[in-house]
């Protein structure tokens, strides 16, 4: 098992006092903890996949990590009834984290077994979703009755994301094409991605038969698009995070592709508590707070421009959830340094 590296006095560890890095270097230095700090690394996990992964009792990975949540080094946030933990590079123990995991000799044997396992959890329930989506593709869009009606947020979007006209469109996680058809009027170039091929199939039945010849849609990994650096204009991911493993990255493969002035408009669910969706419907996540996913367009080198929700009507049933949508754009420097102000979250837009 891989030890810890020498940490130099300079660089992110004098951002720490001495007793807060000492007790940093304590909490990591513990091999099990050292296991999880390198998995999370990859992304958030919660406490039952790190027992599935490193093969521990439920009690024993929660007193590891709240060892590493009161050392600073990973944070944790509560999602309905689980807890997730992840690294976060805003804060100096986050920073440090990563500083020792990059440290950390990769060809250790048990490090490379934890990494396999945990790829092997995420294809799991990637599978499952897959296997949800392809029984349920003609009907996806009829499904789809969680929240307030379909057009009040189809209009949302419309008024988020701009008139454009966008020379290159793309929606990711495209299910049905219905995205593509929505915007239809606002873009040259339309393409469509999604890794179900059952999805796929009936999208490119609908878009040929609505005549949008300028759509395409496409096979492909959201978390590694064939699509070259800021590339498209604009792009939309409509009710797409929530069945992901690890929605951050996926944010930042769509960064990747947005071309300077380009706008990224996210449509999700606010936070909720219908824990039978992650069996029914394979969600992975239970909503998104505004400042969870506003910090990933951040972490990805976007600037948020807009954060609306659109709650259910009073009298509508208790089990309709918030939709909210985050729109960004990729802005140049010289004109980010004088709209740090108008962007700043007080100004964010909010309509409940």
């Amino acid at each position: 098992m891989s030890s810890l590296p020498a940490i130099a006095p300079e660089g992110h560890a004098s951002e720490l006092s001495t007793d807060e890095l000492v007790a940093a270097l304590k909490a990591a230095a513990e091999p099990t903890r050292l296991r999880i700090l390198l998995l999370l690394a990859a992304g958030e996990l919660n406490v039952k996949d790190l027992t599935l992964i490193l093969g521990q009792s439920q009690p024993r990975i929660s007193r590891h990590l709240k060892l590493l949540s009161e050392a600073g080094l990973v944070e944790r946030f509560r999602e309905g009834s689980w807890v997730y933990f992840h690294i976060s590079d805003r804060s100096a123990g986050g920073r440090l984290a990563l500083r020792l995991v990059s440290d950390v000799a990769g060809s250790d044997a048990a490090l490379k077994r934890d990494r396999e396992r945990a790829d092997a959890l995420k294809r799991e329930r990637e599978t499952a979703a897959q296997t949800f989506f392809e029984k349920n593709a003609a009907d996806w869009d009829s499904m789809r009755t969680l929240h307030i009606s379909e057009e009040a947020v189809e209009a949302a979007m419309r008024e988020a994301l701009g008139s454009g006209p966008f020379k290159f469109f793309v929606d990711l996680g495209t299910g049905t094409g219905r995205t593509l058809d929505l915007f239809a009027d606002r873009y040259a170039r339309g393409l469509g991605i999604d890794v179900n091929q059952a999805m796929l199939a009936y999208a490119r039945a609908k878009l040929t038969k609505g005549g949008r010849t300028h759509a395409q849609v496409r096979h492909g990994d959201i978390y590694a698009l064939s699509l070259a650096d800021r590339q498209a204009d604009g792009i939309v991911m409509h009710q797409v995070l929530h069945f992901l493993s690890d929605p951050q990255l996926a944010i930042r493969e769509a960064a990747r592709v947005l071309a300077p002035g380009g706008k990224l408009l996210i449509v999700d669910f606010a936070p909720h508590g219908l824990e039978f969706l992650r069996e029914a419907q394979a969600h992975e996540r239970l909503g998104f707070s505004h400042e969870q996913v506003a910090g990933w367009l951040t972490d990805a080198g976007l600037t948020v421009i807009g954060i609306r929700d659109l709650a259910p009507k009073r009298g509508d049933a208790a089990d309709k959830l918030t939709v909210t949508l985050w729109t960004a754009e990729r802005v140049e420097r010289a004109r980010a340094a004088t709209s740090k102000q108008s962007h700043s979250p007080e100004n964010y837009e909010e309509a409940r």
